[in-house]
């Protein structure tokens, strides 16, 4: 007696561990990245509108190679290489940095991770939510412009009532068990670093794989990392494993994994970056390996120089010049320069990329673009930098965490206020097997002993 094919019930996946189920993410990408779509954009949308299961799986793996082959268009002017080799030809040489002081280094890696850990702090009671309900609860918490942590005691159920997105139980700074919690923003700092103590500065991307697949389970993992994940148990080595059935390659995860590369290459933004490389393209391809090679560099940089626009200047020294990302953060840098105010420029930010769609608020090219500006703006004051990054809304922990450990860095722990710093505790518990809570001082101290031969004292 014949017996019906076992089948998975598709429909009882979250969309990032089923292709099939966002599909509508991945046309975006597809376009984004110049593919000519005129055909095959109608069927994405067909498809997608198919109740899940594994008929509309079977379609969903026919379109992705559809897709992978579909022509470039013609008016499309970028280029956008994911090889390392590749990036590194398209890059102008780094520009020339102060020498590094190693008398200075433990004060500037502690402050980084201070920063870091008190710039996710800040953006996470508001992680997702968008502009048009922020700003009118930081001002009905009298906190607008945003200009200190948020609280639970700022607001009672009757404020919250007045908001869609949920804000009662999320993690405010007064609520904190003497101790930053857990983040995959911070998760992944502490990760790298066990990561490099084991295999130690020539670590390789399968290492970082392996890594991944020993410290954390999938549900710690989001877009991106837990399509690679995925892959990677399924035998898709890197770089496949950031390709195959990845909608979210250019998203941020890639950028907000890169500090710990930056810490350990004191004034060596292409060292920063090529190790950034190796981490990002298990999961990432072109502008999203992109964010990572332009926060590591900068904080490399930042080790050497507390001016912000050689900071930015290292960075982008590390992103190819002919991409969608070098172009949008050089777009920030001349709006700035041109005296758009920074309401102006968050205002149009919104309009280019509205808040309402997943792929804005997480894609790297926005979130960097608020990351440039914060630092702009902020002009070197670490708690103004944060706050800018935050109230900008779109990924607000990411991107509080990346612009706070980057004027830690540049400033050293001591720019890093009683009133950012005392909440935290020195501490920051993780979900990353084998490390657990860290005392962040400890942590920067252990980073001393992962830089080069000649910085260690």
């Amino acid at each position: 007696m014949n017996q019906k094919p076992l089948q998975p019930d598709l429909s009882t996946l979250h969309p990032w561990d089923c292709y099939a189920n966002d599909l509508t993410n991945d046309l975006r990408q597809w376009q984004d990245e110049g593919k000519d779509m005129t055909v095959l954009a109608p069927v994405f949308r067909a498809v997608a509108a198919l109740p899940a299961g594994v008929e509309k799986a079977r379609l969903a793996d026919e379109l992705f190679e559809m897709a992978r082959n579909a022509p470039q268009r013609a008016d499309f002017g970028y280029d956008e290489p994911s090889d390392l080799a590749a990036i590194q030809a398209a890059c102008p040489s780094a520009p020339a940095l102060p020498p590094v002081d190693p008398a200075a280094l433990p004060d500037k890696i502690h402050g980084a991770w201070l920063g870091r850990v008190c710039g996710c702090l800040l953006g996470k009671p508001v992680e997702g939510m968008e502009s048009r309900e922020m700003i009118p609860f930081l001002k009905e918490c009298g906190n607008y412009p945003l200009s200190r942590y948020m609280l639970a005691a700022d607001a009672d159920d009757t404020v919250y009532s007045h908001y869609q997105f949920p804000l009662k139980g999320r993690c405010f700074a007064d609520t904190l068990p003497g101790a930053a919690v857990p983040d995959d923003d911070t998760n992944y700092t502490a990760m790298a670093q066990w990561m490099v103590e084991r295999y130690g500065r020539d670590f390789t991307p399968v290492q970082v794989g392996i890594t991944w697949n020993a410290c954390q389970p999938i549900v710690a993992y989001c877009t991106a990392e837990r399509v690679a994940w995925r892959n990677l148990i399924n035998g898709f080595q890197p770089p496949v494993s950031a390709q195959y059935h990845n909608p979210y390659r250019e998203w941020i995860g890639a950028q907000i994994r890169a500090d710990y590369y930056g810490y350990i290459n004191p004034g060596d933004p292409v060292a920063a970056a090529e190790m950034a490389w190796r981490d990002a393209c298990i999961s990432h391809t072109k502008n999203g390996i992109y964010g990572a090679l332009f926060v590591a560099a900068m904080l490399a940089a930042a080790a050497v120089t507390d001016n912000v626009e050689t900071v930015l200047q290292a960075g982008l020294s590390q992103v190819p010049p002919a991409s969608r990302l070098h172009e949008a953060i050089t777009r920030t840098r001349q709006a700035v320069a041109d005296g758009v105010s920074a309401e102006d420029f968050f205002a149009a930010l919104r309009e280019e990329y509205p808040q309402h769609l997943e792929y804005n608020w997480v894609h790297t090219i926005p979130n960097a673009m608020i990351v440039t500006a914060a630092l702009l703006y902020g002009a070197g004051d670490f708690g103004k930098s944060i706050c800018l990054a935050v109230q900008a809304g779109y990924d607000t922990d990411c991107n509080g965490a990346t612009v706070g450990s980057l004027l830690g860095m540049m400033k050293g722990k001591a720019a890093i206020g009683p009133e950012w710093a005392d909440p935290v505790n020195d501490t920051l518990q993780t979900t990353v097997a084998g490390v657990g809570d860290l005392s962040i001082a400890a942590a920067a101290r252990k980073t001393l002993t992962h830089l080069p031969e000649k910085y260690k004292q």
